[in-house]
C-alpha cells in the first residue's frame, strides 16, 4: 500500500505564492510520473501539471506561473481562479495512487 500525503496549502492573498509538497512512503522516484490536479467547488478534477522522464508539463492557465518538480510544486502569481483543493498523483506501469489533497485559496 502507497500512501501520498500532500502538504503546503493554504491562504494567500492574490499575487502570491505557494509551495507545495508531495510526499509517499518510499522512495518517491521509484515512481514514474507524479502529476499535480486541482478541483475546484462544483468543477472536474483538472491536470495541472505533471513531469515525466524529467519533461514537464503544465495546463495552459498555470503556464509561467507553475513549476513541477519531484520535490514541489512552485505557484506564483497565484490568482482567485487557482483556489482549488490541490491532489498530487504519482504512478508507474501497474498502479496510480493519490493523496487526499490540500486546500490552495487565493484571495482577491
Amino acid at each position: 500500500q502507497v500512501h501520498v500525503a500532500e502538504s503546503g496549502g493554504g491562504l494567500v492573498q492574490s499575487g502570491g505564492s505557494l509551495r507545495l509538497s508531495c510526499a509517499t512512503s518510499g522512495n518517491i522516484r521509484k515512481f514514474n510520473r507524479i502529476a499535480w490536479y486541482r478541483q475546484a467547488t462544483g468543477k472536474l478534477r483538472e491536470l495541472v501539471a505533471g513531469l515525466s522522464d524529467g519533461t514537464p508539463d503544465y495546463a495552459e492557465s498555470v503556464k509561467g506561473r507553475f513549476t513541477i518538480s519531484w520535490d514541489y510544486l512552485q505557484m506564483n502569481d497565484l490568482k482567485p481562479e487557482d483556489t482549488a483543493v490541490y491532489y498530487c498523483n504519482v504512478r508507474d506501469d501497474w498502479s496510480s495512487h493519490w493523496g487526499p489533497g490540500t486546500q490552495v485559496t487565493v484571495s482577491s
